[in-house]
């Protein structure tokens, strides 16, 4: 547990390093310099701001009172005192930090080694007496163990705190490694001491989910598991555990709320715009498993740091489920590496072969962007898989994530965009051809050969996180590629119609009300048109539009289509229709009390139904984003290839085998 300190320090150095965070002590308290990945950065960027965000409004709302103090529990090499006080922000306040006897040693000798740190502290500072390792007339740093509360009472007392005048408590990412008894005991040891208190935290939820159980394994293996997820598992819980404990006023969040409504949207920009990202799917199941928590007993004028600026749609409570879709592994299709892979795609190149391409994944037991196609046939009701590796002039063009691929016939299928870094321009075309008379577990040999890009089509596949649709227009076949991202823009709202034999684009009228920019979103092909559905906008927020293309005499026309209940907006889901039902698969969304399933949408009613898929008799979790899927109508059933992604500082998951839902049962219903 005390590890987690010096690795937490380290991190948000590098984020203040990056510009997500201006804090110039962090370098000098962190010790090792290390350059963490982006998504670590945003991480802790929200972090910081919501605990800062608390702090500075508990230091506005009582500047007219002689005296206040802040009580940082559980401190580690925290920055927060110097912050405050280069701030000029600490005229009539005391910080007490209180840590592990030797982190607070350590932490003491930081600041006397350093003159930066011991100047802000004044001249009268020095070693202070047994557990009070460093004592400044505003600054006092304690050794002791939080789980041992006489003791904690008794040091505090010595070292000056008062609880007379009103006090902040601070626990970041703190009570979960104390046992539950402990940190109840605490909380209500606050509230019942302090007639004028607040109390902020900052701590993981949501443990029964797949991120959540990825979450939860990775604290297990570093030996500090956290203790507050059994008992206190959502927002809701903790909110009923301070006000069962003695505080009159609580209000939680979990962090995509506090990032939507408590950041103002050009400070959101500006750190969107810090390095190149395109990890959207982790960094929003990262802020669902976080949460901020402001309690308050006895303010005058109440503490409500946890209003929001603005008013965001939510959705009330939980989703509701109309039932439930069974999940099943395909026996022959464990224990094979090059399926357990992410942002790759796979199609359907004729009745029972399925082809999959690119992607992040495990290749040689290496974690790596992936080189080889896997082809997955069905033979006598059961699906076996054959890797071929491609015959590629140019390794490059091999190794993408987040591209199309489309079956123009039997040999020909076309590749469009993705990437190989989210800082490098988006890759072109690939024509991949397959021999007719290839044996029925597919080919066995693909050969990929370069398309030279005419300029106009360049902007329509220079792109990833689109999609491409194939449809008909006055019996010509096109390819309609619309959305995504680029290097340089965040998200495209344009499409373009590419005509299949010479893949130009072509220029039809489209009229009807624009869809806004998104990637991510899904599109399949419907009645000579397109339906687009979901998607991440402008603002990296979920979309919940659903659009149809319909063809028109002279072109097409955008329609949207209205759906009941309202569809929860999504992303990073995939797509299919059958008999005039839209299939919506997985994804992400900001309901954090339930993860995404299977949805059916109805387009001629719009009636609208989640399912929530049952997992029983999966042994791991199952992450239902940066997934493929290819449905298989005579069965009635989806074949879910792959799907994870790095879950933020917990490890990278994939999902270990392919798996089979079986859609008879609400198809039927509908």
């Amino acid at each position: 547990v005390q590890g987690t300190g010096g690795s937490s320090a380290v991190s948000k150095g590098s984020a203040a390093a990056r510009g997500y965070i201006q804090d110039r002590f962090l370098r000098l308290l962190a010790g090792r310099r290390r350059r963490r990945a982006p998504l670590i950065h945003r991480g802790y960027y929200i972090r910081a701001r919501a605990v800062d965000h608390c702090v500075q409004d508990f230091l506005l709302k009582t500047q007219s009172l002689p005296r206040t103090q802040i009580l940082s529990l559980g401190a580690g090499f925290d920055s927060l005192y110097f912050r405050l006080k280069d701030m000029g922000l600490l005229h009539h306040t005391v910080v007490y930090e209180v840590d592990f006897p030797n982190v607070a040693r350590q932490k003491a000798t930081l600041i006397k080694g350093m003159k930066e740190l011991s100047a802000l502290v004044g001249d009268t500072a020095g070693e202070g007496l047994g557990a009070i390792t460093f004592s400044g007339e505003d600054y006092k740093l304690l050794g002791v163990d939080l789980s041992e509360l006489s003791e904690l009472e008794r040091i505090l007392e010595e070292a000056g705190l008062n609880n007379e005048i009103p006090t902040l408590f601070i626990a970041e990412v703190v009570l979960t490694y104390m046992e539950n008894t402990r940190s109840d005991a605490l909380i209500q040891w606050a509230a019942e001491h302090f007639p004028q208190a607040c109390f902020l935290v900052y701590e993981q939820v949501h443990p029964e989910d797949p991120f959540g159980r990825v979450m939860q394994q990775h604290f297990r293996q570093l030996n500090t598991a956290l203790h507050s997820l059994a008992q206190y598992p959502d927002c809701e819980a903790q909110q009923r555990r301070f006000l069962g404990k003695g505080w009159t006023e609580c209000s939680v969040m979990d962090m995509n709320e506090f990032f939507t409504c408590c950041i103002p949207e050009d400070e959101q920009q500006r750190m969107q715009t810090l390095e190149p990202f395109d990890e959207y799917e982790e960094w929003h199941l990262k802020c669902s498993h976080y949460f901020v928590l402001a309690a308050s007993k006895g303010m005058e004028p109440s503490w409500t740091p946890l209003l929001p600026s603005v008013t965001v749609p939510r959705h009330a409570g939980p989703v509701g489920m109309a039932g439930s879709v069974p999940a099943a592994v395909c026996a022959r299709l464990s224990g094979i590496p090059g399926l357990r892979r992410y942002g790759h795609h796979s199609v359907l190149i004729k009745p029972n072969v399925i082809l999959t391409t690119g992607g992040f994944g495990e290749e040689d037991g290496q974690h790596c962007r992936m080189r080889n196609f896997q082809v997955l046939s069905k033979h006598a009701g059961c699906w076996e898989a054959v890797c071929v590796t491609p015959n590629i002039p140019d390794k490059r063009w091999g190794e993408r994530l987040y591209h199309t691929v489309s079956c123009l016939s039997d040999t020909l299928a076309l590749v469009v965009g993705g990437r190989a870094s989210p800082s490098s321009a988006g890759l072109g075309m690939l024509w991949l051809k397959f021999p007719k008379t290839c044996n029925a577990s597919g080919p066995d040999d693909v050969s990929v050969e370069l398309v030279s890009l005419q300029p106009a089509a360049e902007a329509a596949v220079l792109r990833w996180r689109h999609s491409t649709t194939e449809m008909t227009f006055k019996g010509e076949q096109y390819l309609f590629v619309y959305g995504g991202r680029s290097a340089l823009e965040p998200v495209l709202g344009d499409w373009h119609f590419l005509h299949t034999p010479e893949l130009c684009c072509t220029a039809i009228a489209v009229e009807g009300p624009v869809p806004e920019g998104r990637h991510s979103h899904s599109a399949c092909s419907w009645e000579g048109g397109v339906l687009i559905a979901g998607g991440l906008g402008a603002a990296e927020q979920p979309l919940g539009s659903v659009f149809l293309l319909r063809e028109l005499e002279r072109g097409f026309q955008w329609q949207k289509i209205e759906t009941h209940p309202p569809l929860v907006p999504r992303y990073s889901h995939t797509a299919h229709v059958h008999e005039g039902k839209l299939l919506l698969v997985g994804g992400v969304w900001f309901h954090a009390s339930s993860v995404p399933g299977v949805t059916v949408i109805d387009l001629m009613t719009g009636l609208c139904l989640d399912y929530v898929i049952n997992v029983e008799h999966l042994e791991w979790p199952l992450m239902l984003h940066n997934h493929s899927s290819v449905f298989l109508p005579n069965e009635k059933e989806l074949l879910v290839i792959g799907g994870g992604g790095n879950c933020f500082s917990f490890g990278t998951h994939l999902n270990p085998e392919p798996v089979l839902l079986s859609l008879s049962s609400i198809l039927i219903s509908h």
